[in-house]
């Protein structure tokens, strides 16, 4: 229970969080205390050092505080606070990438599933910025150990028919024997994939002693593969077995950028950065820990041993709430020398490199806004693209880039129901649906459709009638790379080889490239199922050529023996089955 001041004089002399409020009760920083009363009267000094301090108590108008028991379950309370209400002036993880994690279920019969979303349920492996990599990963272990895909256990599954799946649902395994198997991707993931295979060997050497062949088969397999992708996926360097993170920092103007690397087992498995906010006037000591309060505090793996390139204030507080989280002795270290020096030293490097790339990605912006002459910088841009085929197997598609970077869980793709061929039609249809949806999405600071005068106008039109011509919106004409605005008659014309011109081109591009894939898609679908796939002689390629010069049956009906001869692959024999087909049948292809 929290109690509500104006001044720290009755606050108590315990440990507990301290929450600090504006004149709007709005929360403005929390923080955490081993003397509740002598850490907040800090604040109140006729002379305050720190510009931090000073900006912060220019704006205090109340404060409520919470008693813990310690100083440790103080930092669990304002980890937890911190992230749920994200105060102003506190530095705060920043997320936003959301990169996916590998996570066992908490069932009865666990599953291994991708997810961006962290809970308190489950053991969590991550995050894995190679998205790729990762389902090839979670793909290949779901086939090794044969565990459960299906949400319902109601009964074996086509997985079970074809041995894809051990079938719990109807009692072919054990419980103890499907917990075994679990353990060993949990071995897995932890990069211990020596005891994995160690294990296996003995298992395998069972099964053949009491002649069960058939499973020590199955076992050698599993061996084989282990080792096959362990040799491809990770990188030797550290010469013992300790489960460590490395982390270090880099200082930019308004945030930091965290770079952590996890070696597991002696191998480096990983890299991701992140970046710190309300930085500007805390120390490195204090960055580092409060990143690694917030970074660790929300079910996270807990290594034997953290590595950092600068040393930390509280650094024993952090070590005991780490190792109870652990379940054992959690270590905090800056190396001085050797080869762990060496690992700190090249995450130093890396955090680096990110930096500056984020320096570059704010100079693409800011000279984006500059030629655009927008209100603010373009943070969120979308762009839109449609693809057809004379108006048939018409899409549009819709991506989505933040501060400068594909944000690939807001690309959206859509079946476009205008007929055509007709694209200014089109494009309408797509971008009323799209922007129809602004209610219950983040609004674009600007919005990038490919064409010229006649295309911006169209979309225009359509802003005005949702009530959205607020929104930036520009047309990028592809011959000459000229940028068409609202309200004027001459395009604007960046220099070739400016960034904010280069990131234009790549909404374009991805734009148009995620439209065309979405195309062929449904296109070789729509191929596949064509009730020309019985004509001898003609396969997909042969399919695509005809669908590209004659669009349908009809066509193909009136067609000559000469003009079928014509198309791209055909020989005699596959000219003269397609004309005797196409006038048995009146379907499209």
């Amino acid at each position: 229970m929290s109690t509500k001041v104006k001044s720290p004089e009755n606050l108590p002399k315990k440990p507990g969080v301290y929450i600090m409020r504006d004149a709007n009760d709005e929360i403005i920083y929390i923080g955490k205390a081993k003397n509740l009363i002598n850490r907040v009267r800090s604040y109140f000094r006729e002379k305050l050092d720190r510009p931090k301090t000073q900006i912060l108590m220019s704006h205090f108008d109340s404060l409520e505080y919470i008693v813990t028991n310690s100083e440790k379950e103080a930092l669990i309370l304002e980890a937890t606070l911190i992230k749920k209400h994200r105060p102003r002036y506190n530095v705060q993880l920043k997320d936003d990438k959301r990169y996916p994690y590998v996570k066992i279920t908490n069932e009865k019969y666990p599953r291994l599933i991708i997810t961006r979303n962290i809970t308190k349920n489950g053991i969590y492996y991550g995050p894995f910025t190679d998205v790729t990599s990762v389902k090839k990963t979670v793909k290949f272990l779901k086939s090794l150990f044969k565990i459960r895909t299906c949400r319902n256990m109601d009964g074996p599954c086509l997985n079970s028919q074809i041995d894809l799946c051990y079938a719990p649902c109807s009692g072919e395994i054990s419980k103890e024997e499907y917990d075994e198997i679990i353990n060993k991707i949990d071995l897995f993931f932890q990069g211990k994939y020596s005891v994995i295979v160690k294990n296996l060997k003995k298992e395998m050497a069972e099964a053949a002693e009491n002649e069960q062949f058939e499973k020590a088969a199955v076992l050698r397999d599993q061996i084989t593969s282990i080792e096959e992708i362990m040799e491809k996926q990770f990188v030797d360097l550290v010469d013992d077995d300790l489960d460590q993170d490395v982390i270090a920092i880099a200082p930019n103007d308004n945030e930091v950028v965290v770079i952590i690397m996890p070696i597991r087992n002696g191998k480096i498995v990983g890299r991701d950065d992140f970046l710190m906010s309300g930085s500007q006037y805390e120390s490195n000591s204090e960055i580092l820990f409060a990143f690694i309060q917030q970074y660790y505090g929300f079910n996270r793996h807990i290594p034997k041993q953290i590595l950092l390139n600068e040393p930390i204030d509280d650094t024993e507080l952090l070590e005991e709430w780490l190792s109870d989280l652990r379940g054992n002795k959690v270590y905090i270290k800056v190396p001085m020398k050797g080869v762990k020096l060496r690992l700190v030293n090249m995450a130093q490097k890396n955090a680096e490199i990110i930096k500056h790339q984020k320096k570059a990605m704010e100079n693409s912006l800011i000279e984006l806004k500059k030629y655009l002459k927008l209100d603010k910088l373009p943070r969120i841009i979308e762009g839109y693209d449609i693809s057809n085929i004379s108006g048939k197997f018409a899409v549009g598609s819709k991506v989505s880039f933040k501060d400068a970077k594909p944000n690939k869980k807001k690309y959206k793709r859509f079946k476009i129901e205008t007929p055509g061929p007709n694209d200014f039609a089109m494009m309408k249809e797509l971008l009323t649906r799209r922007l129809k949806m602004i209610d219950t999405d983040e609004e674009p600071d600007l919005i990038v459709i490919d064409g010229g005068k006649g295309q911006l106008g169209m979309a225009c039109e359509v802003l005005d009638e949702l009530n959205l011509a607020h929104i930036p919106i520009i047309g990028l004409a592809k011959e000459f790379e000229e940028i068409y605005i609202p309200n004027s008659k001459r395009p604007i014309i960046i220099p070739k080889n400016n960034k904010a011109l280069h990131l234009l081109q790549q909404v374009r591009d991805e734009s148009h490239r995620f439209a065309i894939t979405y195309h062929r898609k449904l296109r070789s679908d729509n191929i596949s199922e064509s009730s020309l796939d019985d004509i001898p002689g003609i396969g997909k390629k042969r399919k695509i050529n005809i669908l590209k010069e004659f669009g349908t049956i009809d066509n193909v009906k009136n067609a000559s023996v000469e003009e079928l001869a014509k198309i791209k692959g055909m020989n005699e024999k596959a000219v003269s089955y397609t004309h005797l087909r196409a006038h048995e049948t009146e379907a499209d292809l």
